[in-house]
């Protein structure tokens, strides 16, 4: 039997919480987890080159199935070499499906058996994406991660409607597994939806996990609930979820997210957060979030962050971004773009080793007091 492309290794599980040590290996590398991955939309994460990100530490970055599929178009990628060699990139890559796109970004859809009929959010044109389009698209894309098509109910829809969704996206999984010309060079992720009903949550998982995926991706968070609601799911559905397989919790950025997410224990994460409020100005620090353009900070010589090493920390001052935000030039969200995907990826290295010590729990609440935020017990909000 061929071995798949995409295998987890738990390395350790940290003593006090579900927090796990691991590995995830890929054809373009193996990648210790937790990892926060960076959000590369279009080919490119927003104004930073392949090397900075290299520099910085990432791993695996993610692409946008359905953004790349209106243009410049699969066929394009795939003649040019594949997404790696067209973004010249020879870490990991991870691909959605483009399903949160087509139902988030388009208000013209309907939703039949066969898939999705809607309208191109850049010229309005009549699209249809289903599951054997979804998958086709990311074998020509070629990354090695890549995800099963599927809807992604709001979370507080109706119970009826999401049971329904969940049942579709299901069979939408396994026509995705029959469809899935290259298992041996790209792992295949099912979905686990649900929205905010436990017994619909557990239903899917034991479906999508009876099809024996090579991990699981957990959707349908980070939609508008509270912390609290998407820590109760994570809390019964991690379980769920077999040992032996990589837990992706997609679109969560924020650093108490992911710290929480770890001790409940998810593996991978993405997010555009770190990158989408540095454009606007707001850096992420040891000590909270800092607005670099306030006037406060214009004769502030210090860096964005004392405590951080970063080029971004290493080489700049506060005033000499704000002058440059001020005087809109790109180099200053450059800067804090730089700086904010570094403390993310720096502080899952930092909860890497907080998991080695079987500290995870003190290395939080350390954390959260310094950031700013509640310590309550990440067991009992």
């Amino acid at each position: 039997m061929a071995q798949p492309a995409v295998t987890y290794e738990l390395i350790k599980t940290e003593k006090h919480t579900g927090a796990r040590l691991g590995k995830i290996t890929t054809p373009h590398g193996t990648f210790e987890t937790p990892m926060f991955m960076p959000v590369g939309t279009l080919a490119t994460v927003k104004s930073m080159a392949p090397e900075e990100l290299k520099e910085m530490g990432a791993d695996i970055i993610l692409s946008n199935t359905y953004h790349l599929w209106l243009r410049p178009g699969a066929d394009l990628v795939e003649e040019a070499g594949k997404l790696h060699k067209f973004m010249n990139w020879d870490k990991g890559i991870l691909t959605d499906s483009g399903g949160f796109q087509v139902f988030s970004l388009s208000d013209m859809r309907r939703i039949e058996e066969e898939g999705v009929h809607f309208r191109n959010h850049l010229n309005g044109s009549k699209m249809f994406l289903s599951p054997e389009i979804a998958i086709d698209v990311q074998n020509k894309l070629g990354a090695d991660i890549i995800m099963s098509f599927d809807e992604c109910p709001d979370f507080h829809q109706s119970y009826d409607y999401v049971k329904k969704s969940i049942n579709r996206t299901t069979r939408w999984a396994q026509r995705g597994l029959e469809a899935h010309k290259s298992p041996e060079t790209q792992g295949l992720f099912g979905i686990l939806q649900g929205a905010g009903y436990e017994d619909l949550r557990k239903q899917h998982a034991k479906d999508m996990v009876s099809m024996d995926f090579p991990g699981y991706s957990i959707g349908g968070l980070s939609v508008g609930e509270t912390k609290q609601e998407m820590n109760q799911v994570l809390d019964y559905l991690t379980p769920l979820i077999p040992s032996n397989k990589p837990r992706y919790l997609m679109g969560v950025g924020s650093p108490d997210a992911l710290i929480d997410g770890v001790i409940r224990g998810i593996d991978m994460f993405d997010c555009v957060l770190p990158t989408r409020i540095a454009r606007n100005g707001t850096c992420m620090t040891s000590k909270g979030r800092l607005v670099v353009k306030n006037a406060k900070y214009e004769r502030d010589f210090r860096p964005l962050d004392e405590n951080c090493d970063c080029y971004t920390c290493k080489n700049y001052t506060r005033a000499y971004i704000r002058h440059l935000f001020k005087a809109d030039e790109t180099f200053g969200l450059r800067l804090t773009s730089y700086h904010n995907l570094y403390f993310l990826i720096n502080l899952m290295k930092q909860v890497r080793e907080a998991i080695r010590n079987d500290n995870l729990l003190e290395f939080r609440q350390a954390f959260f007091e310094e950031y700013g935020l509640n310590v309550a017990n990440p067991k009992n909000f």
